[in-house]
């Protein structure tokens, strides 16, 4: 479980539909606001402007333009202490994200379809 006090979240995938259910999902929790994104540079460019606001990243692998690993790569070079959750419909092995990214600590792995309970779970925030 990543446990924080966190202000906002920024979710990135190219298919619009998973987004907006993890967006909604997530606003139901008091005290998030959540930012969806299905452009890299759209979501970039709001990162690199509010950082200092954003804790936990979620992040699709697999998509166009730019894939979730360099996204990733990307972030983290922006802010190294935001929290990672990556999600992928692919099966991902631990081995393949150290080697991927072998610099990165990505803190939650969500192979999909996941339920929006267990990713609720996972973002929870102490009350």
């Amino acid at each position: 479980m990543i446990t924080s006090n966190a202000k906002s979240i920024v979710v990135f995938d190219d298919e619009r539909d998973i987004v907006n259910r993890i967006r909604r999902s997530l606003e139901a929790m008091d005290g998030l606001k959540v930012y969806t994104f299905t452009d890299p540079f759209a979501a970039l460019e709001h990162f690199n402007s509010c950082c200092k606001d954003h804790h936990i990243l979620i992040s699709d692998i697999r998509m166009p333009e730019m894939n979730g690993y360099e996204f990733v790569k990307q972030v983290k070079k922006i802010d190294p202490q935001v929290k990672i959750i990556l999600m992928s419909s692919f099966e991902i092995d631990d081995n393949i994200l150290s080697c991927v990214l072998p610099d990165v600590k990505i803190d939650t792995f969500l192979q999909k379809p996941f339920s929006l309970d267990i990713l609720t779970n996972i973002v929870a925030i102490p009350r």
